[in-house]
C-alpha cells in the first residue's frame, strides 16, 4: 500500500514535506530563511547552450554562479553540505573543467572540500577530435567542520569479505565491516554478481527507465547516495536547478523533506507529476545497486558488422 502524496506546497515552511517552486533560482533563494537545508545538491546548467539555458561567456557565467552559491551558503545549515555535480564548459572545441573554476568560489566562502567525487559511466558524448568524455565530477563541500556523514547506509559489498587480521590483538578475526566497505570517491557500484565486481551508475540515456524529455537528466541513484550519507530522516534537501525533480524523488524516497526550484514551467509540471507518480507507485525508478546489462556477445549489436570484415577493428574481437 503506497502512501498518499502529501500536499505539494509552493512556499517554503519548515513543517511542509514537499515544496516545488517555479521561478528564477537567485530570486527565490533570497526569499528562503538562513540555515534551513541540511543538503543542497544540484547539477547546475553547464553553459552549453541547451534549450533550458542561455549560453554566455565563461566569466559572466561564473559570476552568476558565484551569486547563487553565496545564497546557497546562507541557507545551508551549520552541519550541512553542498554537492555540486558538474562537467565541462566547451568553447570552440576546447574543454574548461568547471570543477577547477568552482573550487575557489566555494573556498572564498570558507567552505571545506570533503571529496572531489568522480562519477564514471560508460555512455557519453561522441567525439572525433578528442577522447570521449565518460565521467563528471561531484564537489562535496561542508559549511563547517561539524557535519553529517553517515557511511553505513552507503557501504558497498567488500571484494574480499573473508579477509581476516593476520597479526595483533585481532588476529584471526574478520578485518572488514559486515555492512561492506566505503564506496570511495570513484563512483561506480560494487556488485558481487559480476566477475570483476564492478558496475556503473549509468547516466540517463534513451533506454534508462527514468528518461524524460530533459536533455541532461541525472539518475536518482546518484543523488540517493548523497541523501543517505549527508542527511538524516526528516532533514530538508534543496535542489536549486531541479529540472524534472530527480533530487526531490531521491529525498522523499528516503524519508527526507524536499524542495526544488525550477524556472521552466514544463519541467516543473514534469517534476510535479513524477512526485505524484512516486506516491502512486507508478514512477519507474532504476533500483539502487542494480547491475547494468552486460552483453553476452550473442546480441546482434554486439557482433562485428559484415561490412567491417577484414577491418582493423575486427581483429580486436
Amino acid at each position: 500500500m503506497f502512501e498518499s502524496c502529501p500536499t505539494i506546497a509552493k512556499l517554503f515552511q519548515k513543517d511542509e514535506r514537499i515544496v516545488i517552486k517555479e521561478g528564477d533560482t537567485l530570486t527565490e533563494l533570497k526569499n528562503l530563511p538562513d540555515a534551513s537545508f541540511k543538503l543542497i545538491v544540484s547539477s547546475p546548467p553547464y553553459n552549453l547552450g541547451k534549450k533550458y539555458e542561455k549560453q554566455t561567456g565563461l566569466n559572466e557565467y561564473l559570476e552568476w554562479q558565484k551569486n547563487v552559491i553565496k545564497e546557497l551558503y546562507r541557507v545551508a545549515s551549520l552541519d550541512g553540505s553542498i554537492v555540486w555535480q558538474i562537467g565541462n564548459y566547451v568553447s570552440d572545441g576546447e574543454i574548461f573543467p568547471l570543477d577547477i573554476y568552482f573550487y575557489p568560489i566555494f573556498k572564498a566562502l570558507g567552505m571545506q572540500l570533503r571529496n572531489r567525487i568522480v562519477w564514471h559511466f560508460d555512455h557519453g558524448l561522441h567525439a572525433s577530435n578528442r577522447f570521449s568524455g565518460r565521467y563528471e565530477v561531484l564537489l562535496w563541500f561542508t559549511k563547517t567542520k561539524e557535519y553529517t556523514f553517515n557511511l553505513d547506509p552507503v557501504r558497498v559489498p567488500s571484494k574480499y569479505p573473508g579477509k581476516r587480521h593476520f597479526k595483533g590483538d585481532k588476529i584471526g578475526q574478520p578485518s572488514g565491516n559486515p555492512l561492506g566497505k566505503n564506496p570511495s570517491d570513484y563512483w561506480t557500484l560494487i556488485c558481487q554478481e559480476w566477475e570483476d565486481g564492478i558496475m556503473e551508475i549509468p547516466n540517463v540515456k534513451a533506454n534508462h527507465p527514468e528518461k524524460t524529455s530533459h536533455p541532461c537528466q541525472f539518475p536518482i541513484e546518484l543523488v540517493e547516495r548523497c541523501v543517505l550519507a549527508l542527511t538524516d530522516e526528516g532533514d530538508w534537501v534543496l535542489d536549486p536547478f531541479a529540472g524534472v525533480g530527480t533530487s526531490l524523488i531521491a529525498s522523499i524516497r528516503h524519508g527526507r523533506r524536499g524542495m526544488l526550484i525550477e524556472r521552466d514551467h514544463g519541467y516543473v509540471s514534469m517534476a510535479t507529476q513524477r512526485t505524484i507518480d512516486f506516491y502512486n507507485g507508478t514512477l519507474r525508478i532504476r533500483p539502487l545497486g542494480k547491475p547494468v546489462h552486460k552483453p553476452t556477445g550473442k546480441e546482434k549489436v554486439a557482433q562485428v558488422p559484415v561490412e567491417w570484415s577484414g577491418s582493423k577493428q575486427e581483429t580486436l574481437f
